[in-house]
């Protein structure tokens, strides 16, 4: 097994997604970021991931790295969620999107903004102005999603 599939198991087992694992360097600190979502929802809403949550996912996680370190070298661990208003770059982070809205930039530097229906395939279906839209996923060159004010 790989290390991302043994942190998915650990990830499931405390009733939560995986949504990311990444390195990333900052202010001369290389940091092992795992960012992960609720799998309940409320009101059609996913709910958030708590604090406690992932301090116990930390410290599931942590004795695994031990002897199975991401990277070489120093680093420190980060257990946390995405956000809510995050990038994407995977169609897996789209599915786990489904609901939310999201901001496209396209081929041509073409722009599009609104809800994402559903996934299927390859195809994004982003409801805008009441208009449903088909984009092909490997036209998007940059996404995320985005929080609207009411």
């Amino acid at each position: 097994m790989s290390l991302q599939n043994d942190i998915e198991s650990m990830v499931k087992s405390v009733d939560l997604q995986l949504y990311d694992t990444v390195v990333v360097n900052e202010n001369d600190e290389t940091i092992f970021r795992v960012s992960v979502i609720s799998n309940d929802s409320k009101d059609g809403k996913r709910k958030s991931v708590s604090l406690d949550q992932c301090v116990e996912l930390t410290h599931l996680i942590s004795p695994l790295l031990d002897v199975t370190p991401p990277v070489s070298g120093e680093y420190r661990l980060e257990v946390g969620s995405p956000g809510i208003e995050r990038k994407l770059t995977t169609l897996d982070h789209f599915k786990k999107s489904v609901g939310e809205n999201v901001s496209l930039v396209l081929d041509a530097k073409e722009k599009c903004k609104g809800k994402l229906v559903k996934v299927e395939g390859n195809t994004l279906f982003v409801e805008k102005d009441g208009q449903l839209h088909e984009v092909d996923f490997n036209a998007v060159k940059k996404a995320k999603t985005y929080f609207e004010w009411k």
